[in-house]
């Protein structure tokens, strides 16, 4: 009964050109992403408003289109990127875990390789994250964090551009299936 699932769904992402990615790309990518957030952003302060393993997440749930696989690329994203920085164990992860739910919903629904819509989602889930982040922060932790609309919008706009030029490479690096 497993196989068969399994060859219908395959059968039917064949038919729609779905595209696969290399199974290397699937580790190398997040952590590259992640090391990236994690130790360059000490060095200088333009790209700490970068937020590269949330268009990795997105960007990997929107290819997958499985709600499932979205919480699994979200969670393991955000759990790596929590335990390499100074942040509380599970704050990413968690919201993280959401971006890939809602990114893997949003691609199942929608056509999304075109360039608008990759730059209106990145913008969405990176305002999406930054709020849900000032939620936890103030809920589950005690802090008094602080959510500016207006500059997260702005940060929004530069990783959703930033967010375009890395989805355009990532485009590069699937093989058709």
């Amino acid at each position: 009964m497993s196989d068969l699932r399994d060859r219908i769904l395959i059968g039917s992402a064949r038919e729609r050109g779905a595209a696969r990615f290399r199974r290397w790309g699937l580790i190398a990518v997040p952590l590259a992403a992640i090391l990236f957030q994690v130790y360059v952003r000490r060095f200088s302060d333009f790209v700490a408003y970068l937020e590269l393993p949330l268009l990795v997440t997105v960007y990997f749930a929107l290819l997958r289109r499985s709600q499932v696989a979205g919480i699994f690329i979200g969670a393991g994203i955000g759990l790596v990127q929590d335990s390499l920085s100074h942040q509380p164990l599970g704050m990413f992860g968690l919201i993280k875990t959401l971006v890939g739910y809602f990114a893997a919903s949003v691609g199942m629904r929608f056509d999304v390789d075109q360039v608008a819509m990759r730059f209106v989602l990145a913008l969405f889930f990176f305002i999406f994250h930054q709020f849900f982040y000032w939620v936890l922060a103030r809920a589950l932790l005690g802090q008094q964090a602080v959510f500016d609309m207006q500059q997260t919008f702005f940060a929004g706009l530069l990783n959703a551009a930033v967010g375009i030029a890395l989805y355009y490479f990532l485009d590069k690096l699937k093989e058709r299936a």
